[in-house]
């Protein structure tokens, strides 16, 4: 067993990128913690003590997010370490010890096929405006997929890319693209700050890393209608929800006209789960994909979205298909669990029934 205040933070760094991990946990009282494939793998260490993290958070914390730390108990940033990988760092304060969470952000990035996503979605990514919104929970792979779409269309298409983001986790080179990509607290104050300044600045596509207010929800809105492409986040499943969730921050006497604004301007809703794969090592991708169409946008407008899932199962044609009939389609290929099928779907009532379906048909 290793004793932990010998490890170096670049020693744990290297291991999580030679082990392929998505995340490095360290916390006092327990050895330095991997996430493998989904899964908390510990290593062969002694439990960290107060000076071990605080030792690891000052190698590579700058002053400044020091203060934070000091003042707020808490701060996130991004850093590179060396040409091998980048990271998204949490400190936090727990017990009044320091605790760290390094996420690894992969420094290549995959095409929208290899992620899993239709042909369909690349059309979108051509519109001169409107909204794209991926949705899901934390971890869920929400900021690797729109960087993958923003590598697409950086690749594909002329023009200005501004990213706002909290923190900047891909850096994206200018390729036919001048990509300006702007951190919160570093280059900006706010989302919202960021995109009403980002409208005077000629802008083609703008990234709003995550609609946390109603004021960055009602500028991304905007943005979307004065004739941008625009991309954002939501901590929402499913795209009925996530059309709910953004109605419902506005004030009852501007709902109307919000879902008037929306029923226009979303192209499209990606809402995606990331799970642990039954047939061997790594995470596969569920989800859910909603493209607007002029049925969808009639139930938005007058606020029908509980029927927005019948249309999205009746939607193939366009690419669309249901977190349910995803997550379905997964586990028939034996590449999800069971137990992850009836947990993550929206109607696991109805899934029953349709394995059920399925069984007889087969006996048949």
């Amino acid at each position: 067993m290793i004793d932990s205040s010998q490890i170096e933070m670049s020693e744990l760094l290297q291991l999580v990128v030679d082990e392929g991990a998505s995340d490095l946990h360290l916390e006092v009282g327990v050895p330095p913690v991997l996430r493998l494939h989904g899964r908390m793998s510990s290593i062969d260490a002694t439990q960290l003590k107060p000076e071990d993290t605080e030792r690891f958070m000052k190698s590579i914390t700058s002053e400044d997010h020091q203060q934070r730390i000091r003042e707020g108990g808490g701060t996130d940033f991004g850093f590179g370490f060396g040409k091998a990988a980048r990271f998204r760092v949490s400190v936090l304060k727990s017990k009044g010890h320091v605790g760290m969470v390094l996420r690894q952000i992969p420094s290549k990035l995959m095409s929208l096929d290899k992620i899993g996503l239709p042909s369909q979605i690349k059309e979108m990514l051509f519109r001169p405006r409107g909204l794209i919104l991926v949705t899901g929970p934390t971890g869920s792979g929400k900021t690797t997929t729109l960087a993958c779409m923003i590598d697409l269309i950086n690749m594909e298409r002329d023009g200005h890319i501004i990213t706002v983001e909290d923190p900047i986790e891909y850096y994206h080179e200018h390729k036919k693209c001048v990509v300006t990509q702007r951190e919160i607290g570093v280059d900006v104050p706010s989302f919202s700050e960021a995109l009403r300044r980002a409208l005077r600045q000629d802008p083609d596509v703008i990234l709003v890393g995550e609609m946390r207010d109603l004021e960055t929800m009602s500028a991304a809105i905007t943005a979307a209608e004065t004739g941008h492409l625009v991309f954002a986040t939501l901590h929402t499943t499913g795209a009925a929800r996530t059309v709910d969730r953004i109605v419902d921050a506005f004030p009852m006497w501007q709902q109307s006209q919000v879902r008037t604004q929306l029923a226009s301007g979303v192209i499209a809703v990606v809402s995606q789960l990331l799970l642990v794969r039954a047939d061997g090592p790594g995470r596969v991708a569920a989800f859910e994909i909603m493209i607007t169409t002029p049925a969808i946008q009639a139930l938005i407008r007058e606020n029908k979205t509980y029927r927005i899932t019948s249309e999205i199962q009746t939607g193939a044609k366009w690419g669309m298909i249901t977190l349910d009939a995803h997550l379905m389609a997964l586990y028939q290929a034996g590449r999800i669990s069971y137990e992850d099928l009836i947990t993550k779907s929206q109607d696991p009532e109805s899934v029953v029934l349709k394995l059920e379906e399925n069984q007889r048909a087969k006996k048949r």
